[in-house]
């Protein structure tokens, strides 16, 4: 018998190609989405469809559980109102996801959940393994406390895997995509002053680790899924260009981005020179390690 999984979040930009992956490891999938179930399947094949949680209710379970449900953070500025809402997307889904998880007949073997290296907040130019204390601010509150919301699983003798996804490229979507018709236009430039690391990864590697996390019976806790090998904001400006083969002269300034974001700012114009040592310490190999390749494959 296949096993089933579910998976919320299973249409966005890392679910549309985790799904017909996964379907093509033998999987039965049930994929959470706001999407109509026509439009479910057409990005995710031959799954279940479902719009809400609560059916899932006194189930009788799933092996495995995949959490990727959550507002874009970078998607509008952040307001009070928008914390909550980032806030609700991800934490309140996950604690709404663990209560009906307890009501299964049968709680599943593994849930692999999402997070993300702003888990750290700012860190300068300090080299982030998964040891690495966070520096307190919105970012990291917000992927503590969605964090916590999935190990409260563990009480259930559940393995959880905790991605802490970095900024991820990829064709056809994410935030790469925004950054298109400027470099393009011959319009880009660094942010700031450029110097601030960006945790880059692609998203096949996203993909490969989530499932790897899912079927390595060893794997627990929290991982950096990063590449290998950061790149500070100017190098990876410097490098889109290149294989964009287009000038990128045109920086955006630090006050400037301040007052058009606010605090939202932060997400640009600081970073983590993250390292995805668990990962590489357990022997995962990534597809696309070097920043060049991927830009190449997110862009052609």
């Amino acid at each position: 018998m296949n096993k089933r999984v579910l998976i919320t979040g299973g249409t966005g930009f890392i679910g549309s190609v985790l799904c017909p992956q996964m379907r093509g490891r033998g999987y039965e999938l049930t994929v959470l989405s706001r999407q109509p179930a026509d439009k479910v399947r057409a990005l995710c094949g031959q799954v279940e469809a479902i719009n809400d949680l609560e059916s899932l209710r006194s189930h009788t379970g799933y092996d495995a559980v995949i959490n990727l449900a959550g507002e874009g953070i970078a998607d509008k500025r952040w307001t009070d109102e928008r914390k909550q809402i980032l806030r609700d997307s991800r934490i309140g889904l996950t604690n709404t996801l663990t209560e009906i998880i307890r009501s299964w007949a049968q709680p599943p073997e593994v849930v692999v959940s999402g997070s993300a290296v702003g888990f750290y907040g700012d860190q300068g130019n300090t080299l982030v393994t998964e040891d690495t204390a966070p520096h307190d601010e919105f970012a990291h509150q917000l992927c503590r406390d969605w964090e916590n919301a999935a190990l409260k699983l563990q009480s259930l003798n559940v393995r959880v895997c905790l991605s802490r996804t970095g900024v991820v490229v990829g064709p056809g979507g994410g935030f790469l995509q925004r950054m298109m018709l400027p470099f393009k236009l011959g319009l880009g430039g660094r942010l700031g002053n450029g110097h601030q690391y960006m945790p880059w990864v692609h998203r096949d590697d996203v993909v490969a680790a989530l499932i790897w996390m899912l079927e390595t019976p060893e794997a627990e806790g929290a991982y950096n899924v990063v590449s290998p090998n950061p790149a500070t904001n100017r190098d990876f400006t410097r490098c889109l260009a290149s294989v964009l083969r287009r000038p990128a002269v045109f920086p955006a300034p630090a006050p400037i981005l301040k007052i058009a974001l606010g605090e939202m700012s932060r997400l640009l114009l600081t970073g983590q020179q993250a390292l995805p040592a668990r990962l590489t310490g357990s022997g995962f190999g990534f597809l696309y390690p070097t920043l060049g390749k991927a830009l190449e494959n997110a862009t052609g």
